[in-house]
């Protein structure tokens, strides 16, 4: 590897190539692909005060985990293009900071599948069998062959918690051992789980028959503590729970607190709310009942190469001239098409979250209708735009590049429509997309003034501005239900920015959706959805779609 460039370097040399920072350890090899073409300054080490006082000389930024790239870095970078994460998750970069700033942010999520897979399986033998606790006993000179009895995997029931690329190779080896495999995904079909030899289940199928439950989603608004205390009362007992994908999915006091009452066997966790846990954490004091990793899940030779060639090839071009793979935060699309398009594909993004929200059950098919000249155009960037606004909320490595693959290896059929008929006297673009309980429509158009508005809600008319935060209910027109629906979001504080209200008739079927300041819990849905006169309440939220078309 080439001399390290220290800050007083930068200061004598010239800008003749961009300059890219290494802030996190990477193979040699990733970063001789850098030095191939730019100028780089490896320290994996760099502190984040010394990481403020010389990002603003730099043009593009690589980080692991361990590097906090906060809204303070995005603010002195001003020279900054570029951060790329090797590895899935960027939850130590501000991707609104990023955005906001104009800071692509790209990941590489496929080079650490198999390392990952293949370490939640070691969890589980290693729990179903203690054997990190027989080997420490061993090493102290100690023979407890009574102490350590552990439990056969054969013909238990492994509980899968997201059947994405990660979940399905747990399910394989789960499988390869005789287990009985069942699964969660919202997004797989019972026909494409079975083709798995996976039987496609309900979370509280998962919680009250599993055995060993293996957890593979993101940490969202929808997962964060997604196994509780309410959860675990659903629970069989002796169960026992393996997490190698996100902290903060478990409440981490309720899961100890349920070993130490013996309603759970045991868990085996690489990955914790707060990174690295508190001495004092409950979870410590728990003994051969737990395996506990440092976040193991990307550490072997084979993914810190992936991810590092991986990256470093993507920085390379993209420096260079050239397009990155897999973008975070900014769509993947040529210039020609986002001048033709422009803000219908925010629009359609933003209506395939919503519509996402609104239909229920596995999602089979997702529909995009345009009218009007707009189908004279190429609207394949309308189709992955609403795929991806679907998807973002559920999958963290969605991307405008990857959105059709997902689709299609979750078995849901993707039809583009075009009509030059039009009801109207604008494009109009119509996104429905069908589960197997429900069938959600939303239509909407972009007006003269480049205003994005939403024009119907599956039958019901509307003229609606999307925002940020926003709460969609179906109710009975009838005096009150405003106020009742307004009084349960003031209990919450949650405020009011704008109402839009359609209905088929007096006193008849009504749809409203109200844009709020803040984000609401799934307590308040939960409360409303309980109101004798609300048939439905659902939060959407567009804090996943990108904003950089508004």
């Amino acid at each position: 590897m080439s001399k390290v460039l220290t800050a007083d370097d930068i200061a004598k040399k010239g800008r003749a190539v961009a300059r890219v920072l290494v802030a996190d350890e990477i193979s040699k090899e990733g970063v001789a692909i850098l030095e191939s073409a730019l100028e780089v300054v490896y320290d994996p080490d760099i502190t984040a005060a010394n990481l403020l006082s010389i990002i603003g000389e730099f043009d593009a930024l690589l980080v692991r985990s361990r590097t906090k790239v906060t809204k303070e870095v995005f603010k002195v970078g001003k020279r900054l293009k570029l951060v790329g994460r090797a590895g899935v998750g960027v939850d130590n970069i501000d991707l609104p900071a990023a955005t906001e700033a104009g800071v692509l942010v790209i990941n590489s999520p496929e080079g650490n599948t198999a390392s990952a897979a293949e370490h939640a399986i070691a969890l589980m033998f290693s729990l179903a069998r203690m054997v990190p606790a027989a080997d420490a006993s061993m090493k102290a000179g100690k023979w407890e062959r009574n102490k350590f009895l552990g439990t056969e995997l054969f013909n238990k029931t492994l509980g899968i918690v997201g059947l994405g690329k990660v979940g399905g190779r747990v399910a394989q080896a789960g499988q390869a051992v005789g287990m009985k495999v069942i699964a969660y995904d919202p997004l797989i079909s019972a026909e494409r789980a079975e083709r798995l030899n996976i039987q496609s289940v309900t979370l509280d199928e998962i919680w009250k028959r599993s055995d060993f439950i293996s957890l593979h989603t993101p940490k969202t608004r929808e997962t964060a503590n997604l196994i509780n205390d309410e959860v675990i009362a659903k629970l069989k007992p002796g169960v026992r729970i393996i997490n190698a994908a996100r902290g903060g999915i478990i409440d981490e006091t309720a899961l100890a607190n349920a070993i130490r009452d013996g309603k759970i066997a045991g868990a085996a966790l690489d990955v914790f709310d707060q990174e690295p846990p508190a001495p004092e954490s409950p979870l410590m004091q728990l003994a051969e009942k737990v395996v506990l990793t440092p976040h193991l899940g990307a550490s072997t030779v084979e993914a810190q190469f992936n991810v590092a060639i991986d990256l470093a090839e993507q920085i390379r071009d993209y420096m260079t001239g050239g397009m990155v793979r897999s973008p975070v935060n900014l769509p993947f699309m040529r210039p020609e098409i986002m001048k033709e398009l422009g803000r219908f594909i925010w629009l359609a993004e933003a209506m395939g979250a919503m519509a996402g929200e609104l239909c229920e059950g596995a999602v089979r098919t997702v529909e995009i209708t345009v009218h009007g000249s707009l189908a004279q155009k190429d609207v394949s960037p309308l189709a992955i735009a609403a795929l991806r606004g679907l998807f973002a909320s559920k999958i963290e490595t969605v991307t405008y590049v990857n959105a059709q693959l997902i689709a299609k290896n979750h078995g849901i059929k993707v039809k583009e429509i075009r009509t030059e008929d039009s009801a109207s006297d604008y494009d109009e673009v119509c996104v429905t997309v069908s589960g197997d309980e429900s069938t959600a429509a939303v239509s909407g158009t972009v007006l003269a003034h480049n205003e994005a508005i939403i024009t119907k809600i599956n039958e019901f008319p509307i003229n609606l501005t999307p925002q940020r935060y926003m709460l969609f209910t179906s109710h009975r027109d009838q005096p009150g239900m405003v106020a009742r629906v307004a009084g349960i979001l003031g209990k919450f504080d949650i405020n009011i920015s704008t109402m839009s209200v359609a209905r088929r008739g007096v006193r008849q079927e009504a749809v409203m959706v109200m844009t709020l300041d803040d984000p609401i819990k799934p307590e308040l849905v939960k409360e409303l959805t309980q109101d004798s006169g609300i048939h439905m309440a659902r939060f959407v939220t567009l804090d996943n779609v990108s904003p950089v078309y508004e």
